[in-house]
């Protein structure tokens, strides 16, 4: 299994096939990258710029072959045990979903592996903080079927609570004079 700089599993064996489309892909198959970043990579992007910009990795969705290639969770549901995200207006108490790392721009792997993950690729998914400490723990992988812990599911409900009772109409003379 793929593990943490820090030597932690990050609950995959292989992240890519995990990981979706580039985040640098737009709609139309050009390398958004190439467009706005051409200072970082100049010979990436003299590449591209000579092929319009067309994504190099196309259909064949090898995205080891771009240098790079960074696919990141928007999610707002954990992959692994489905639990939904439920954040309150004005209240700042810790998100109920994390962004996981499969793998870590910039790391060193160090095996030599050609099938290890590349190490300027960062891709990430989205857990639960539970799911995500179980993970990490050695005990869980991303892809097992579960359902959300029970102390997950009882801060949701605690904070589905809370938003209700903000939504409830009371009036001026309630609030004021009660």
């Amino acid at each position: 299994m793929e593990e943490t700089p820090e030597g932690t599993p990050v609950g995959v064996d292989n992240p890519y096939d995990i990981a979706g489309l580039c985040d640098h892909l737009t709609d139309d198959g050009r390398c958004r990258f190439a467009l706005n970043h051409a200072g970082v990579d100049p010979e990436f992007a003299a590449e591209r710029a000579a092929d319009d910009y067309a994504c190099h990795v196309g259909d064949s969705g090898d995205w080891r072959a771009c240098p790079h290639y960074r696919w990141t969770t928007t999610d707002d549901e954990c992959r692994r045990c489905g639990l939904e995200e439920l954040r309150l207006a004005h209240d700042d108490s810790r998100p109920l979903i994390e962004e996981h790392h499969l793998s870590y721009a910039d790391a060193d792997t160090g095996d030599g592996d050609s099938e290890s993950v590349d190490a300027s690729h960062e891709l990430t998914v989205a857990l639960c903080r539970w799911c995500h400490a179980k993970v990490h723990q050695s005990f869980a992988r991303i892809d097992d079927d579960v359902d959300p812990d029970p102390e997950a599911v009882a801060e949701r409900e605690q904070r589905r609570t809370t938003e209700s009772e903000e939504l409830e109409f009371q009036s001026a003379r309630d609030r004021f004079e009660g």
